[in-house]
């Protein structure tokens, strides 16, 4: 059996441990500890399974990914979502569908501070589907919005996936956030569009709520000031080089957490908890970037991502059409396995081919996530979806029909950004020369 046939079966074996329940973590680990025994030696291979392992908890870079997810549950369980929610709420609240509206403003400014889609998802499945229940809202619509609004977590900078991505290709992180502002920022204008032409239709959907004056609504402001302060702290700081990915996310999770100590939103019994929480997360997330790790080592020397490059690239297609059928393996991997895992799986395979055919990373790695908001959405491993649906108990075909309007815009952004990649690459190319 040569190197190539090794390197398929064990993409196969990976698949299927992951389909018996085993972390994914673990199993990319084992295939590509064995793997790498077999065509090098076990000698060699003992090596790289301590090297790498090692490597990957004792590197000073990844500490960005505990202390950005920290950040995130520091304000997460400071109830900083609810105020930023509520803002929403006094300036859109009395027009049609105006809850849900609020919704995606506080989810956007929140997924600035959290990094995660299914926390940002699970914050305000807690937080706005009860009142847009009090209101009278179609259930479709208030929980499909929530799943929805949670992918921009994903995207809308500090994003975990994205310091993930960014590690794995070996991108700057501070490129990467840039790069998704102005997506994320056009894929909240088209779920506001979304909701406010829906409700016009059919009214029915999203009643109007109370109308705040502008005195109630100047005051909400206040609750919007840190937040800002914050992410232009954090983002500013990495793009002109004041500090590294690193330092920004120890002074934002500082930050964030020093606001919830003055402003008396966090005890200390909160402050273990978004430790204890973030610690499970980072953990899962370095085991994922550890197992990747061995497994792509194991796939070099099977040689398949490099006779993948020439193979892909010298179909006689267009480029486009090819970067669109990788864009489509992406989305059917994650439709079965954890968006995060298959990225984590599958990036050291493709990345190779988007160098080979040309294409900008920064802006492959913004369209990934992209479609990596989608399949946060699709059956049949839709995170937001699984998450709404524990926190609400409304059934998946309610939450599917309410997310299914939604899809339209990130396809559109996704189709958009195809077009005209300088939309992502415009804030890099002119802040980071």
């Amino acid at each position: 059996m040569n190197e190539v046939s090794i390197g398929i079966l064990g993409l196969a074996v990976v698949l299927a441990l992951f389909l018996t329940g085993i972390e994914l973590g673990f199993a990319m680990a084992l295939v590509g500890f064995l793997g790498f025994s077999y065509i090098v030696s076990l000698p060699a291979a003992l090596n790289l399974l301590a090297k790498d392992v090692f490597d990957v908890f004792a590197t000073y870079g990844f500490t960005v990914i505990p202390l950005f997810i920290l950040m995130g549950q520091i304000a997460f369980n400071a109830g900083i979502a609810r105020r930023l929610y509520n803002t929403s709420y006094k300036f859109v609240g009395h027009i049609p569908g105006g809850l849900a509206m609020a919704t995606v403003g506080g989810a956007a400014a929140f997924g600035a501070i959290t990094g995660s889609s299914p926390a940002t998802a699970a914050t305000f499945a807690s937080v706005a589907v009860p009142e847009m229940d009090r209101y009278g809202y179609d259930k479709k619509l208030s929980t499909g919005i929530v799943a929805s609004v949670g992918t921009l977590g994903s995207l809308i900078p500090p994003s975990v996936t994205l310091i993930v991505y960014g590690i794995i290709t070996e991108q700057s992180i501070g490129r990467l956030f840039l790069a998704a502002v102005f997506p994320g920022l056009l894929i909240t204008l088209f779920l506001f569009s979304i909701v406010y032409g829906w409700c016009r239709f059919n009214p029915i959907l999203g009643p109007k709520g109370e109308k705040s004056n502008w005195r109630e609504r100047l005051i909400s402001l206040k609750d919007v000031i840190w937040p800002i302060v914050i992410f232009i702290i954090v983002i500013g700081g990495l793009t002109w080089g004041f500090f590294t990915p690193t330092e920004a996310g120890s002074i934002g999770t500082f930050a964030v957490l020093l606001i919830s100590i003055f402003k008396k939103d966090i005890n200390f019994n909160g402050f273990l908890k978004s430790v204890a929480e973030a610690l499970r997360t980072a953990c899962m997330v370095l085991v994922l970037i550890a197992g990747s790790t061995i497994f792509g080592h194991f796939l070099v020397v099977t040689k398949i991502p490099m006779l993948a490059a020439d193979w892909i690239s010298g179909l006689p297609y267009p480029h486009f059409l090819i970067m669109i059928f990788i864009l489509i393996i992406y989305e059917i991997g994650g439709s079965f396995i954890d968006d995060l895992a298959f990225m984590v799986l599958a990036t050291p395979i493709f990345f190779p081919v988007i160098i080979k055919l040309g294409y900008d990373p920064i802006w492959f790695g913004v369209i990934l996530h992209i479609f990596v908001m989608i399949g946060c959405l699709i059956p049949p491993v839709a995170i937001n979806v699984f998450v709404v649906k524990n926190i609400t108990k409304i059934p998946f075909g309610t939450i599917y029909r309410g997310v299914l309007p939604f899809l339209i815009a990130l396809v559109l952004c996704a189709a958009i950004l195809f077009v005209f990649p300088q939309i992502a690459l415009f804030l890099p190319s002119v802040l980071m020369r």
